[in-house]
This record gives structure tokens, sequence and C-alpha cells, in this order.
């Protein structure tokens, strides 16, 4: 196996035996094949756009396929090998489509061609000769623009599923998807044509969570301010980690009148500010946090959990019992719910014990996505003017459990009392809980909300360099973000699709980008490495 598509990836190189997020050599191998897969089935998809055939619901599949290799998603070796054959089936079925109209179906790939091997062993030896790490000759710098389009790939098909669960879809991100996956077979790029590519798959990435946005916010409102309690209410309890709206809403409905409180864990804490979400009267609490304490969150909760979309870590065995998943994730030993009845995860809640007593430890403030705060924006306005705010900090992305992550708690406790933080996704739960007071009525922490609801984040610096007439470079405003996994890379492409620059990258910058790529990435948009907390704080406020 190879594998360095996230930040925590072994010795800030690759694994190479085993992956530091508990993925097994074999589950790696069959995630490249599938991969390749996707590719020789992209590579008919385009060719079938381009003579008018149609393939109704190829694209949406095609973000399955890719979705189910980021990091954390599905580790079931059987619903991969499953989806490589249907990648395949798929494939033949367009190229006999396209071959009817006339259409080119003789592709040269091996991708184009392949057929999967009849048994477990061969399918993971076909896996080994299409690895990332490949001795294919190939040019170092072209090779990493290319896994960084395949990575940001990853976190964009994340998006466009999340979306089209919720009725949202554009033909054009398919479009794109199909496009990339199949260009980045090619041998003859340049340089300039794959940061092309790349600064598209920002572009196609913002449309992709403007879907997601509207697809929440129409279905669930638009969220506000809302005190979260962080303690446990006497009773059963089913616990909700993962990122999927549409989830927790059918796991709320199905509870309703059953006695059982439903809490929410890592991502899934944005969704107490929804209207639609919040109206629950057993929707209680939020319980842990995301990386840091999740083996212990998770071994000392008393109900179901269920994790939807992509796990943080890999269950322990010894409490996988009360498990669930959903969606596309699959972790052996972890029963599924493919059909969303929830019914045995809530059967699974009435016979454990629940939490014996109420416990109150706290709340934190959710809701401030950018109707909540552009709603304030002529106070946020004035503040600035009147110099009580003196600058915006930007402190989001992934969480993760490679030391180095204390960086992001300790810079947030140390920004000067007259700035105003901005978070969102799980790297928040560093610092979440800070009490950090309030500007004029404007708390100094708000929380934005999920990963992708940094096109709230996005609209919000938007909104006021229009107001400001200025860009949003010239704000007064610095990104610090951290990352974790394939999500983040589509975030940052989008940034720079934007044009936005200054950002700080850590805790460590991708093993994936060469030298010679940072050094463009460095040119054209000035990222820069965390150092430390003071001296960050320094370089900026001066």
């Amino acid at each position: 196996m190879f594998c360095y598509q996230c930040e925590q990836t072994a010795k800030g190189t690759g694994c190479t035996t085993i992956g530091v997020c508990g993925k097994k050599e074999e589950i790696a191998d069959l995630q490249d094949l599938l991969i390749h897969a996707a590719q020789g089935l992209s590579l008919y998809a385009v060719e079938a756009r381009a003579k008018g055939v149609s393939a109704p619901g190829l694209g949406k599949f095609l973000c399955e396929v890719i979705f189910s290799t980021l990091t954390n998603v599905d580790f079931d070796p059987d619903r991969i090998v499953a989806l490589i054959k249907e990648t395949t089936a798929k494939r033949e079925e367009v190229k006999a489509k396209i071959a009817a109209a006339g259409g080119k179906v003789d592709f040269d790939e091996a991708a184009a061609v392949f057929t999967p091997a009849g048994d477990f062993a061969g399918l993971v030896a076909q896996g080994k000769t299409v690895a990332l790490n490949a001795d294919d000759g190939e040019n170092p710098d072209i090779k990493s623009l290319k896994h960084i389009i395949l990575f940001g790939l990853k976190g964009v098909a994340a998006y466009a599923d999340h979306a089209a669960i919720l009725g949202q879809e554009d033909d054009a991100v398919y479009a794109y998807i199909e496009e990339a996956m199949a260009t980045i077979l090619r041998k003859d790029l340049t340089v300039d044509e794959l940061v092309a590519l790349t600064l598209k798959c920002g572009e196609i990435n913002l449309r992709a969570m403007e879907l997601l946005d509207f697809g929440n916010t129409d279905t669930y409102g638009h969220p506000v301010p809302t005190t979260v309690p962080l303690g446990a209410k006497k009773g059963k309890a089913i616990l909700v980690s993962g990122h999927d709206l549409h989830d927790l809403d059918l796991i709320l409905k199905q509870t309703e009148g059953k006695g059982i409180n439903v809490y929410t864990h890592g991502e899934m804490l944005p969704c107490h500010g929804y209207p639609e979400l919040k109206k629950h009267a057993h929707f209680h609490g939020h319980y842990g946090t995301a990386w840091q304490n999740q083996a212990k969150e998770f071994a000392e909760f008393p109900g179901a959990i269920i994790m939807t979309t992509n796990c943080i870590q890999q269950p322990k065995e010894a409490y996988q019992d009360n498990i669930y998943t959903t969606g596309l994730v699959g972790w052996p030993g972890l029963t599924h719910i493919a059909d969303k009845d929830f019914t045995v995860a809530i059967n699974k809640a009435l016979e454990m014990d629940g939490f014996t007593a109420d416990t109150d430890t706290g709340t934190v403030m959710v809701g401030f996505a950018r109707n909540a705060v552009l709603g304030v924006a002529d106070k946020i306005i004035d503040a600035v003017k009147n110099k009580d705010i003196k600058h915006f900090f930007l402190v989001a992305g992934c969480d993760g459990a490679k030391p180095g992550r204390n960086y992001y708690t300790e810079i947030v406790e140390k920004i000067p009392n007259d700035c105003v933080v901005m978070t969102l996704a799980c790297g928040k739960f560093r610092f979440f809980d800070k009490q950090l007071g309030d500007i004029g009525g404007i708390p100094r922490l708000l929380d934005i909300g999920q990963c992708n609801d940094a096109y709230s984040a996005v609209q919000i610096a938007v909104a006021l360099a229009n107001a400001f007439e200025c860009g949003v470079n010239d704000l007064p405003l610095s990104m610090i973000l951290s990352w974790y996994e394939q999500k983040a890379v589509a975030i940052l492409l989008t940034l720079f699709h934007l044009g936005i620059t200054d950002i700080r990258l850590g805790p460590s910058l991708p093993a994936f980008i060469t030298p010679n790529v940072l050094d463009v990435l460095v040119k054209n948009f000035n990222v820069m490495p965390i150092t430390t907390p003071d001296e960050d704080l320094k370089a900026i406020l001066g």
C-alpha cells in the first residue's frame, strides 16, 4: 500500500504497511483499484457527453464511488469489491451505448479495459499495480499536481453527494468530475494545464458547497444563534456523529415520543442551529469533541451511536456492538443501516442504560452562518470603523490526533480581545468552549458551522469586502487553517480559485506537494506554514 492523502500520514511521507487511520493494506489496494475503475468509467462518460449519449445517474454514481475512498469512509472490503464490479459493469453498459452511437470506444488507457480479477487476492494484487506511488516514470511535479486534483475531487464528490441527498444537483459538477478523472490519466499534460485543472476543481467545489448550502437551508431553514448544552440529560440516548443533516432529521423523527434523547457529536454540533431540527424537544445537546477523546467518549456513551458520512477513528472492537453506520460509511464489525430505518439502533438505545442523571458541563453557541452574521453587518462595520474590532481571524478546518494541533487552541487563547474569531469544521473542538466574551454585543467566537459551511464564510468575507469597497485580501482578515482529509483540500482549492492569499496552513504541509509545486503556491498565493502562535500573531498584527 501507499497512501498519503491525509495530514497524519506516517512520518509525513506516506503510510506503507497500515494507515494511521486504521486502514489495512488490502483496503488501501482495493480503494486504489476502485479509483482506477472510476477513471475508466469517466473516460466513457466524457465520450458519452460528446456524443449525446444518455447515461442517467452516472455522475451521481461516480461521486459515491470517489467519496467512498475518502479518508475514514468505507473500510468494508466486501462493499469496495462490489463497487469495483459495479463500476466496470456500468463502464461496459455506457461503452455499448457509445458504440451504437458511433462514438470512440477504443481507448488505450488500461483503466478503460481492465477486467476485475475473479477472487479477492487477485483484486488486491491488481490494486497494487495502480497504487499512487506506482513507478511509471512520470515527472514528480506532474504527479503531484495530478494527486492534488484527485484528492480535491474526493472532497468535491463528498459535498456533491451530500447535496444530491437533499435533491440539489448540477450536471456541470458531474461533468467536471468525469472530465478531471479522465484527464489525469493522460501522460502529455503540462504543468500549466494541470494548474488550470486544479483551480477549476476549486471553482467546482464552490458550486458543490453552494448546492449543499441551499439543500440544508431550504430544507431545514437558515441557522440561527443557538445555545447548546454540553451536558447530558437523564434518560435513554442516541449519539449521531458525522455530517449528514438528512440522517439526523430521520433519526429525530423516528425517535419522536420514544423517550430517547438525541445528541450530536463532532461535526453534527452546528445542526442545533437549524430551525427545523432544533424544534424537536428530544434533540438535547452535544456530547464529546472530534478527535481528541473520541475513543473514550464512544466507549463511555451509554446508548446507541450512529455514524453518518466519514467516521473520525476506527471504533474499538470492545464497544462495536452499539455502533451503527449509515450512508456510504462501512467498517468491518459494525452494523450498516442501508435503508434509513433506524429501528435496530433505536431498540439498542432502549436496551441500554442511558444516562442515569442530569449533568451540566456548560454550553456553547452555534448558528453564526452567513444570514446570522450579515444580519448584524451594520454593527460589525461600525465596530471596525470605530476600531472596536481590530481584526478578524478565521481559525478553521479539520481536527486530528497527531501532535501539533494544540497550536490552534493556543493561538485562539492569545488573539487580542479586540479581535473576532470565526470558526468552522471539526478543528474548532480544540477551542469551541472557550469563553471569549463579546465586542459591543458581537460574540468574539462565531461558529459558522460544518466544513462545507466554508461557503458561508466566503459569503461573509465577500459581503464585508463590498461594504468596505475593497477586495477580500484587503480586509483585516487572516485565515489560519488546519487540514486533515480531502474535503479540506477541496476547500483550499476553492480559496485559491477565489484568489485569496496569505493563508496559513498546518499542522504540516501536504506530503503530496513537491517543493516545486509548493513554490508555485507560495509565489501565486503566499501560502505559509504555521509557525508558533506568538510568531504568527506578531506577523499578522504587528
